[in-house]
């Protein structure tokens, strides 16, 4: 029987709270959930909004292989230093074509399997952007002659927007995973053509605020014309994701298990060498 490899895509990191949680439980979950390969969304990981050089190097020691972005990506002039000094920092694939990044990662799994992953943002509610299909069968065209195992991070408002795209790629690619509106969907799911789903993974950061912004300064800033800082809250911080099992050879996903690690879970495994998260 062959040995499925283990995928853990980490839902968007908000802020300092957001690392911390995830540098703190990751390095163990790599090891006890023996992970293949950590994809992470790290758009909001600097304070909010953009990543950072020192953010990315956080993450990175904490395990994280692959950085998908978002609509927040060009808001820290370091990423574009990044860029130059990483391949595996993603922009969306359908952002105008010279746009400053990557489109798309092939890694090398620990096991050595080697894994496509890509980007694509979503056009409702969103800033315009060239069609996220289109954009998708353009990257196949080319990826699938690599490998079979591919992720997607679909970074979009509209959950029917996401689901289209995780039935247009259904059998055509492992996983597609919703990032962007910071609220995890009860969704997750196989498709028949062997994709695995979830319209949103979460965020990973803090649950007491409106999507991980502190509650006052946000019902300030929506009663008010008056512009407000949307500052990053603290409280009950939660590291959220999906964990996805899938066929190296096929391609094709058999299981995918939303992630919840709360503080107390995640404390829990930085100090206690015998214990193991639940998924």
């Amino acid at each position: 029987m062959t040995k499925k490899l283990r995928v853990l895509f980490v839902g968007d990191v908000v802020g300092a709270p957001g690392r911390k949680i995830v540098c703190q439980a990751l390095p163990r979950l790599v090891h006890h959930w023996g992970l293949g390969l950590v994809v992470c969304n790290a758009e909001n990981s600097a304070g909010g909004s953009g990543i950072s050089k020192s953010c990315h190097e956080e993450l990175v020691d904490a395990g994280v292989d692959v950085f998908t972005l978002g609509d927040h990506i060009y808001r820290r002039d370091e990423v574009f230093t990044l860029f130059e000094q990483s391949d595996r920092l993603l922009r969306s694939a359908n952002f105008p074509p010279d746009s400053p990044g990557a489109e798309s990662a092939l890694v090398r799994a620990r096991d050595g399997t080697l894994v496509g992953v890509f980007s694509l943002m979503g056009r409702t509610f969103m800033k315009p952007m060239d069609c996220p299909f289109r954009a998708a069968d353009r990257v196949l065209e080319r990826m699938a002659t690599a490998t079979r195992v591919i992720i997607v991070d679909v970074h979009a408002e509209a959950t029917s927007e996401k689901q289209a795209l995780g039935r247009y790629l259904d059998g055509r690619v492992s996983a597609v995973l919703g990032t962007h509106t910071h609220v995890p969907t009860a969704d997750e799911q196989v498709f028949p053509g062997g994709t695995a789903y979830q319209t949103d993974v979460g965020m990973s950061g803090p649950y007491e605020s409106i999507i991980g912004r502190k509650i006052d300064r946000v019902l300030a800033g929506v009663l008010s014309p008056v512009p407000c800082r949307f500052d990053v809250a603290t409280g009950d911080v939660r590291l959220h994701g999906a964990l996805i099992e899938i066929d190296p050879i096929t391609g094709k996903a058999d299981r995918i298990v939303r992630v919840r690690i709360d503080q107390e879970q995640a404390r829990r495994l930085l100090t206690d060498p015998t214990s193991v998260a639940p998924y």
